[in-house]
Parts: structure tokens; C-alpha cells; sequence
């Protein structure tokens, strides 16, 4: 592999930065979480097009790029040829926009953002693959790939027809790692046998393991190791070879100081640790929560406006909950909005879902929270 390979594992992700009251991104927090990272020995920053509707990418020019010399940092962002664009021009225009919104003058790492099966055709469609390298021939892009949310048979498929590829951007944790709806292993496996390197995203599982279920806790609090439960999550990413950083998407400083508590000095899973993984996996598959990320992928285009991810939400919750908590908590998050028997079963959900959740069924068995 290249000497490009970070020997830093941890890269910091910018999809869920800490938010001021009004809702908009608290740029001091984030500078204060920038210098801790840079501090540290991280040099990976991840971000996207689509993340806040732009302001991501606005943060991190405010936070990191206006701050420190390009040479201090490397920056990933991506392009959706299918949640944010409407034509080929639309597409390509997120890239040069990007540039301005971040005013990194390049990328060091590109990606095709989120390819499932129902819109990986989209990139051949507006012919993204030959606009990507066109731009990294310009010196534009130093390293491109694709992030990835589908089934090992496409995996295999588009790193077949595009060789090229540098890099893919996987979901790698230990609640996925043989479920069979992500495939964390099996696309693992396979990146590695086409000599792909990867960048782990949802190493926590968009925050559920860094709150597990108390099974899941008490699996961890008998090892008594001293590490955070977002820890063991991000260790076992991290312990992986073959990976070029672990994303951990850090919303305020006390969980920047946490992953770096365990990754400045940063030692793979030894053979005890292991069990312990295993057994926090045999707990988690006991489970009947809803394994929702809250990406929010799949409101996007709701024609009825249904906040699914809060409503799935409040269904875990409802376990060891009195009655009524659920059904005030419930018409909180659906005020002025759409509710489970409000969907019309379209499908738009279920095609946008990285987890591959049967969202239709599981809104239906939410339906007896309405009171």
C-alpha cells in the first residue's frame, strides 16, 4: 500500500458537530475540538456535500481550513449524485461547490457518497466516475473511492468494473459485522482481497454503541478494562487491518477527549478483549430494538413528512417505560408532522435506508403508540 496510509487511526467525522441553541453548528466548540484532534496527531477530517444541508462543510472552513496550513490536515468530502442532484450538472456542480463552501483549494480524499442499489446507477448516469478522476488529474482530488451501504455482490460488481478506485468508505462495528443486512465482514473481506484500503464509518453505530443496552453494558462493566463503551466499539474498528482511518462522528469536546483517551496511543484488541466483543455481540443479538442509526437518510422525500428516526426512537425507549411516557413522548416528536399510520407505503424510505430496515413493517407496529 501507499505511504498515504494514516498511521493515526481515528479520523474525525463532521456529520453530527455540536449545535447551538438556534440549531445552527457551535463554530467555537468545534475549533476547540479541531485543536485537540490536530494536538493529538489526527489529521483526517470527513465530511459531505449533503451533511447539514452544506454546513458542514462551512464549519470545518471556519474551524480548520481558515485556522491551520493545508499541510497540517488531510479532508474528505463527498458528492450524492442522488439526494441532493436532479440532473448530471447538478451532480458535478456539488463538487465545485464543495471547493468554495470548504476553501481547501483540493481534496486529499473524494468519495462517491452512499452507493445502495437503487441509485449506484445514478453515478454511471451522469457520468461521475470519469468527472472524479478528470478532477484528480487536475490535481484537484489527491484520492478518490465510494462509501458503500449495500450487499457484497455489488461490492464485488463496481470494484470489478472500476479498478481505478483507490478506497472504499465501509460500516464497520461489531453489531453489523455478520448482520447480514450490512455485511460488515463479507465487504470487509472483499475490499481487502481487491487490495482496497478502508475508511470505517459508524464504528458506534450513529451513537447506539456508545449507549448500548444494559446487556450490552454489563458484558463490558464485568471486563472492568477502563475503556468507554464508544471505545471497545472504535478499538474493534480500528483493530482491523487493511484500514486506512476509523470515522467517529464527535458532537462535543468530552467525546473528542474520549477517543482520544484510547487512540492517541492506540493498541489493538488482544485476545481477551476479543471474547468480551463477542459476548456484547451475542447480548446485542438477543435484542429486539430497532437498529436505527438516525441518519435520516429516509425522511428525505417522505411525501407525509414522517420523522422516523424519533419515532423509532420512542419505540426502543418504550421498553421498561410506563405507558403514558410513550404516548406524550410520541406526540412530541410527531407534532406538526407526519405519524406511523400516515404512511403510504411507498418505499422511498426503505430504498434510502443504509441498514436495509423494513421501515414500512416496523412504522406499522409503531402505530399502537398513538393512543
Amino acid at each position: 500500500m501507499e505511504n498515504w496510509m494514516d498511521t493515526f487511526k481515528l479520523g474525525f467525522g463532521l456529520m453530527r458537530l455540536p449545535k447551538n441553541p438556534d440549531g445552527s453548528i457551535d463554530i467555537p466548540q468545534v475549533s476547540q475540538m479541531v485543536d485537540r484532534f490536530l494536538e493529538a496527531g489526527g489529521t483526517y477530517f470527513d465530511t459531505a456535500y449533503v451533511y447539514d444541508n452544506g454546513d458542514s462543510e462551512k464549519a470545518i472552513k471556519a474551524a480548520l481550513v481558515d485556522r491551520y496550513p493545508r499541510e497540517r490536515y488531510t479532508l474528505c468530502t463527498k458528492l450524492n449524485a442522488w439526494l441532493q442532484a436532479h440532473d448530471e450538472a447538478s451532480a458535478k456542480q456539488q463538487f465545485f461547490t464543495s471547493l468554495e463552501r470548504t476553501g481547501a483549494g483540493y481534496f486529499d480524499y473524494y468519495l462517491l457518497h452512499a452507493l445502495q442499489r437503487n441509485n449506484y446507477k445514478k453515478y454511471d448516469e451522469y457520468h461521475i466516475w470519469d468527472f472524479v478522476k478528470e478532477q484528480q488529474a487536475k490535481g484537484l482530488i489527491r484520492h478518490w473511492g465510494f462509501s458503500f451501504h449495500a450487499d457484497p455482490e455489488l461490492l464485488e460488481e463496481l470494484l470489478n468494473a472500476h479498478p481505478e478506485v483507490e478506497f472504499v468508505q465501509l460500516q464497520l462495528n461489531y453489531a453489523d459485522w455478520d448482520n447480514p443486512g450490512v455485511a460488515s465482514r463479507r465487504n470487509w473481506e472483499i475490499c481487502k482481497a481487491h487490495g482496497k484500503p478502508v475508511t470505517v464509518m459508524e464504528p458506534v453505530k450513529g451513537g447506539i454503541l456508545a449507549d448500548p443496552i444494559p446487556s450490552v453494558k454489563a458484558v463490558f462493566d464485568r471486563a472492568n478494562a477502563g475503556h468507554s463503551y464508544a471505545g471497545w466499539a472504535v478499538r474493534f474498528a480500528a483493530s482491523l487491518d487493511n484500514i486506512l482511518t476509523v470515522l467517529s462522528g464527535m458532537s462535543n469536546l468530552e467525546q473528542m477527549e474520549d477517543n482520544l483517551s484510547y487512540m492517541r496511543d492506540f493498541r489493538p484488541l488482544n485476545e481477551a478483549e476479543r471474547e468480551v466483543i463477542r459476548q456484547a455481540q451475542a447480548a446485542l443479538n438477543a435484542d429486539q430494538s430497532i437498529p436505527c442509526t438516525a441518519c435520516h437518510y429516509c425522511t428525505e422525500g417522505c411525501p407525509m413528512n414522517i420523522p422516523i428516526p424519533e419515532i423509532f426512537a420512542v419505540a426502543n425507549r418504550k421498553k421498561g417505560s410506563p405507558e403514558f411516557r410513550t404516548i406524550r413522548e410520541y406526540n412530541i416528536v410527531t407534532q406538526g408532522r407526519g405519524r406511523a399510520s400516515e404512511c403510504v407505503e411507498c418505499g422511498q424510505c426503505e430504498g434510502a435506508c443504509p441498514q436495509h430496515l423494513p421501515i414500512i413493517d416496523l412504522l406499522k407496529d409503531c402505530r399502537s403508540m398513538e393512543g
